[in-house]
């Protein structure tokens, strides 16, 4: 029967009178584990901040009314020419409206879809942003803020003012915030807006809108759904455009097929709208992963190198232990102890400094203005991410101690001490 109290205490021996070496062991566990802690919560935490400048702004599925050319040509309607090869030259996009049919059901339909987190109207609309006598173009949409705040994290964009203010206004304008300082405006103003009828609208600037895209903020502005078809004088039901936000995004592309072929509108679901940045965004995934999987296997190299020394080292000792009665699976087990006492506090010691390091990194200033509310770096800590790193060290010292150790067993004592 094994006794672990003195095989752990001749171990923990071992470890104390070679100390320097002991040492050199667990700092190598400690600054693997910790240098992988540290770069996997940093860069996916960088990841993260990218795929939410795009994904926090796009819904999961657009629908809305496309402009095209209508797929049957007049020529068609004649019976004479149905066999024949027909080429119409300067085709003219179909009569249509910019406005989708029975928008208000259609919300209503998706709202009951248990795969729908959310669903938001809007209303597009071509201005002019009218200072004096200069006209700048732009664009208008019409929302309801508190919903786009909740839904597409719009808090997130606004560097001044707020969703609530917009609401709650009734003529009030979110302004872009490139229009803003090419017009010198500051919240409280107003703005003059002209659509393409003509008509100048004044609303009051409640907030700046900045998207991180200069061309965007340079034209872009937001106010309330009911103000923009008040602007162009529609109906309640005028609907230009639908944003659908899904519980999960992968539900996205199925649901845009069934909308279109439904409801005869295009759908286009966010896979397709973004297919480049998602391809972006595998690879910095795939280089992030890579390379800690590369820190923690070299870490473990290390690990294995100082342990089968330690037992080289060692030699002696072996031989007087296996004289003296031990059996060669109780010198292995010495020696396995000894790695996986390595591992724990190294590992434990590693854990603790990548989460100082990452803790550190997160209050580094960051300013950007792709992201305005973005302050510091960005951080993603996890608990897997520790779960995974005090795994691997156990498990590299279990490895590392293991192979030297399985030769510590097999030593003949009578040829270590004849030796000598």
């Amino acid at each position: 029967m094994t006794n672990w109290k003195v095989i752990l205490n001749i171990a923990k021996t071992h470890l104390l009178t070679k100390i320097k070496q002991t040492s050199t062991a667990a700092l190598g566990v400690t600054f693997g584990i910790g240098a992988y802690i540290t770069l996997v919560c940093f860069m996916t935490g960088l990841n993260g901040m990218l795929d939410d400048l795009i994904l926090n702004q796009t819904p999961h599925v657009h629908i809305y009314n496309e402009i095209e050319p209508s797929k049957e040509q007049p020529i068609a309607l004649y019976d004479e020419f149905k066999n024949s090869f027909n080429v119409v030259h300067s085709i003219k996009p179909k009569l249509t409206q910019k406005k989708i049919h029975n928008a208000l059901p259609i919300i209503k339909y998706l709202e009951e879809d248990e795969n729908v987190r959310g669903v938001l109207p809007q209303v597009k609309t071509q201005i002019f942003y009218i200072a004096g006598s200069i006209e700048l173009g732009g664009n208008l949409t019409g929302i309801n803020p508190i919903d786009e705040e909740r839904l597409f994290n719009m808090g997130d964009y606004i560097v001044e003012g707020s969703a609530e203010a917009l609401q709650n206004t009734d003529n009030g304008i979110l302004l872009g915030i490139g229009i803003a300082e090419k017009m010198s405006l500051h919240v409280g103003d107003r703005i003059q807006i002209s659509p393409i009828s003509g008509e100048v609208f004044p609303l009051k600037i409640v907030g700046f809108y900045q998207s991180g895209i200069a061309d965007l903020d340079a034209i872009q502005s937001f106010t309330n759904v009911k103000s923009v078809q008040r602007i162009l004088g529609e109906a309640e039901n005028y609907i230009t455009d639908i944003n659908v936000k899904l519980h999960d995004i992968e539900q996205a592309v199925p649901l845009s097929k069934k909308i279109e072929q439904q409801f005869n509108l295009k759908a286009i679901d966010i896979k397709t709208a973004n297919a480049q940045f998602e391809t972006g965004t595998t690879i910095r995934n795939l280089i992030t992963y890579a390379v800690s999987i590369t820190l923690l296997i070299v870490a473990g190299f290390g690990i294995y190198n100082i342990l089968n020394m330690l037992i080289y080292e060692k030699m002696n000792d072996i031989a007087i232990l296996k004289a003296t009665g031990f059996s060669g699976k109780d010198v292995q087990l010495i020696f396995m102890s000894q790695a996986m006492i390595i591992g724990f506090v190294g590992g434990i010691l590693g854990l603790a400094i990548g989460l100082g390091l990452a803790s550190f990194i997160s209050t580094i200033p960051f300013q950007t203005e792709a992201l305005p509310t973005v302050e510091t770096y960005p951080v993603n800590i996890q608990p897997l991410f520790f779960i995974i790193g005090f795994t691997f060290a156990m498990l590299s010292t279990f490895l590392a101690g293991y192979l030297p150790s399985k030769k510590a067993k097999k030593i003949d004592p009578v040829r270590i001490i004849r030796g000598q």
